[in-house]
């Protein structure tokens, strides 16, 4: 079986990989030359756990390669998959921008000579499959027959091999019995290992991803308001969470309180899916919500580091460790750094950061950052320290150490990676999100702006 993935962004990259390792020939083309030239010498364009060795195991073997033409493959292949960017458009309130979905479905009608299920992989709006037919049917010549599929994924950023290759589902919307049993012989060796796979229309598809996302952005949203009810009432937002994520109905995932969704997914689909329910007369009141709040939310944190420091930044030096969205990716988009920094710098402070991954891309968004080697470089002579991501090496840091490079013992855990009693015994002054701050023990040193 032969594949064309049209698009090496995270989707398509990590999507034609894993085909890849099913045993299928695939062709990875994108437009952008320089990325296809690195491609080609095993440089990888994003950071994602164990990709690396995937597509140089499968480049070797000569199931996987990578080109900018596109006619070549897409001439040659049993599906074609379109898995290019949707981005929020630039203008307008919130819809998803199909420009590169369509450019894509008209090239891929010029260069199809038999039968071929050409496959939505992007995530779209409802009734975008039905459009892509009508531009492939447009375009193609006379008498080619072929289908139209949706086969939205479900990677997360950092897990996404294993989200491929152990699934909890797959999701098909196809209209001919042809392509529904082509696809379902596609996914073979995920449902020899008895993997669902939902067969459904076109629209169904498409609207299942979004619904799944927004409902994950509304547990995250969730939590994070019931965390600021905890620090109300007394309670604790991590024992709430288990109180209520051991409910089968609940689930415990998704309900790890901070400062905000960010990332590829979210905040465009959960946007994109508001706009078009207001588009059909059906607005999404709760999604609403869930996006403003969010928003609200990655702001209002920098105003939780200033409490911390006793209301006041101007001229303090603060530690910042983690920068991207989540932990075991370099993706900014959208990340609570990308606010709260700022917000930071606005009120006066000077902000050192570190992050294992994410530095790279940080530099293009973020202005006046002195970007450290390690995440003890940024504490030297700092008034705050703030975990703003969970990488696993922020988990154990030396607090001790930390206390002495420090200028004030001030830690404020956004991620709630360390117990509060731990870090007041070190001597520090914690905050931390939903739950009961804790206040250095009698004797350990003074937190104050004036310093050591």
């Amino acid at each position: 079986m032969r594949i064309a993935m049209i698009g090496t962004g995270y989707v398509g990259l990590v999507s034609g990989a894993c085909f890849s390792e099913f045993g299928y020939t695939v062709t990875c083309v994108d437009n952008d030359a320089a990325k296809v030239a690195s491609l080609n010498e095993g440089k990888m364009p994003i950071f994602e756990p164990g990709l690396e060795d995937l597509v140089a195991n499968n480049v070797r073997a000569g199931r996987l390669s990578f080109t900018t033409d596109l006619a070549g493959p897409v001439s040659e292949a049993d599906a074609v998959f379109i898995a290019v960017g949707t981005p929020t458009a630039r203008h307008g309130e919130g819809y998803a921008d199909l420009t590169y979905v369509f450019a894509a479905a008209e090239e891929i009608a010029k260069s199809l000579k038999d039968y071929t299920v050409v496959v939505t992989k992007s995530t779209v709006p409802v009734g975008t499959g039905r459009k892509v037919q009508r531009v492939i049917a447009a375009s193609a010549q006379k008498g080619i027959e072929f289908d139209v599929a949706s086969n939205p994924e479900f990677l997360r950023e950092g897990a996404a091999i294993n989200d491929f290759m152990r699934p909890d589902r797959v999701v098909v919307g196809a209209e001919s019995e042809r392509a529904r049993n082509f696809l379902r012989e596609l996914y073979r060796p995920l449902y020899l290992n008895e993997t669902p796979v939902l067969v459904t229309s076109l629209e169904t598809a498409e609207l299942t991803k979004y619904a799944a996302n927004a409902f994950l952005a509304t547990k995250i949203t969730f939590i994070n308001e019931i965390a600021d009810l905890c620090e109300m009432t007394g309670a604790d937002v991590q024992e709430v969470a288990r109180g209520i994520g051991l409910d089968g109905r609940i689930g415990k995932k998704f309900l790890h309180a901070g400062p905000g969704y960010g990332g590829s997914c979210f905040p465009k689909d959960t946007l994109a899916l508001v706009h078009q329910a207001k588009q059909a007369g059906a607005p999404l009141r709760i999604v609403e919500a869930v996006v403003e709040v969010n928003e609200n939310r990655k702001h209002r944190m920098a105003g939780r580091i200033i409490n911390a420091c006793q209301g006041n930044v101007s001229g303090r030096n603060i530690a910042v460790l983690g920068l991207t969205f989540k932990p075991n990716t370099d993706d900014m988009r959208d990340a609570p750094s990308l606010a709260i920094i700022p917000n930071l710098q606005g009120a006066g402070a000077k902000v050192r950061a570190y992050d294992p991954e994410g530095m790279p891309e940080a530099r293009k968004l973020l202005n006046d950052v002195m970007f450290c080697d390690s995440a003890y470089d940024t504490m030297v002579d700092a008034d705050c320290l703030v975990i703003l991501t969970e990488w696993n090496e922020f988990r154990s840091l030396d607090l001790d150490r930390v206390r002495g490079l420090m200028r004030n013992a001030v830690m404020v855990d956004l991620r709630n990676i360390y117990r509060p009693e731990e870090v007041a015994a070190a001597g520090f002054n914690y905050t931390s999100i939903g739950r009961q701050g804790a206040q250095p023990p009698k004797g350990a040193r003074a937190v104050t702006a004036g310093g050591r």
